[in-house]
């Protein structure tokens, strides 16, 4: 099973795309709203005191716009953000040459900060919590312990996965935050301004919501459905995005009203077909559907958790009621014993 359209993590198209369309100010931003006057109060109160906000914890579904908000932080602190990844941080002398070329005040990013390796993890305490980097320089007896003050900086880590964050890691960050989907007329707001930025005529507002609805309530799958279909529109009508070209672009790209491409459908029917409903443990899942547990974990379940179509229990993934109608499928009532 394999998934491009509606994707929720960022693809290699998609980096120009995200650039060109990202929000620069609170204002720009759409959505999110308690979390961005947090977010306020946070910096207003930090450019007060002259000093260095917390160190801040983005959790939620990819493409939710946890690094542009980051990116918004460091512009309201008038500061230089460094951007890395978990998987990128192999070795200890990594780490520390990203701490060490930090500057007061800076911002360092780390997205998928759940992927950190424990070794790494470990040395970021001292960092975070008293600004002090403990290098261990030989081995044996005759190892010994280099410490090295680092300037005052704001780490901002952004997670899919905030379970996997150890206890210590996370008690590190003054603030944490979770983004959640966003709603279907945020989601039109977002496209009706992509157009704009993209030089794109939307000419009804049924149009937007057709492309909206199918968005999966993530603002960049609503910026790629809308790149999709003007790509349609400018191939199969005169270029002006209509009630019927949205339509068929999505129909096209077998994309339903609710976000769903094949490869959800395929889940769902996997779970209802082979293993009557469930429930179904996720690697006997991942091993029908070939494809990888956390493809499935990160990708596909939280979007059909959050439409109701799927249920995790102790005992595994179940089918909803509401993924047998979706499907046009019978629900067996003896089905309800499962979720008890």
């Amino acid at each position: 099973m394999s998934r491009q359209i509606t994707e929720s993590k960022q693809l290699n198209e998609d980096r120009y795309l995200d650039s060109t369309l990202r929000p620069y100010s609170f204002d720009e931003y759409i959505g999110q709203d308690k979390i961005k006057d947090n977010l306020r109060i946070l910096i207003e109160a930090a450019n007060k005191r002259k000093e260095a906000i917390d160190h801040i914890l983005l959790s939620g579904s990819s493409g939710l716009g946890k690094t542009t908000l980051a990116h918004i932080i460091a512009k309201e602190m008038n500061s230089n953000i460094k951007i890395t990844s978990g998987p990128a941080i192999e070795k200890i002398g990594d780490l520390a040459s990203i701490l060490t070329n930090l500057q007061p005040g800076d911002i360092l990013f780390i997205d998928e900060i759940h992927r950190l390796n424990k070794t790494i993890e470990e040395t970021l305490y001292p960092a975070m919590e008293d600004f002090v980097l403990d290098i261990i320089i030989g081995k044996g007896p005759s190892a010994r312990t280099l410490q090295l003050e680092l300037p005052r900086f704001t780490m901002i880590g952004a997670t899919t996965r905030t379970g996997l964050i150890s206890s210590p890691l996370r008690s590190r960050f003054g603030a944490t935050y979770r983004l959640d989907f966003y709603q279907q007329p945020d989601i039109e707001k977002i496209i009706d301004r992509s157009a704009k930025i993209l030089k794109v005529s939307i000419d009804n507002p049924e149009a937007l919501r057709i492309i909206a609805q199918s968005a999966r309530q993530t603002p960049r799958v609503a910026n790629r459905l809308l790149k999709r279909v003007r790509d349609y529109s400018q191939v199969r009508g005169d270029g002006i995005i209509n009630q019927k070209t949205s339509q068929e672009a999505l129909k096209m790209l077998e994309i339903d009203q609710y976000g769903l491409e094949s490869a959800d459908r395929r889940l769902l029917e996997i779970i209802i077909t082979k293993f009557n409903g469930g429930p179904i443990g996720l690697h006997a899942l991942a091993a029908s559907c070939q494809e990888e547990t956390e493809t499935i974990a990160d990708v596909h379940e939280p979007y059909l958790l959050q439409l109701g179509f799927l249920d995790r229990t102790p005992r595994g993934r179940i089918a909803t009621k509401l993924a047998y109608n979706h499907l046009g499928l019978n629900y067996p009532e003896d089905n309800l014993n499962k979720l008890l």
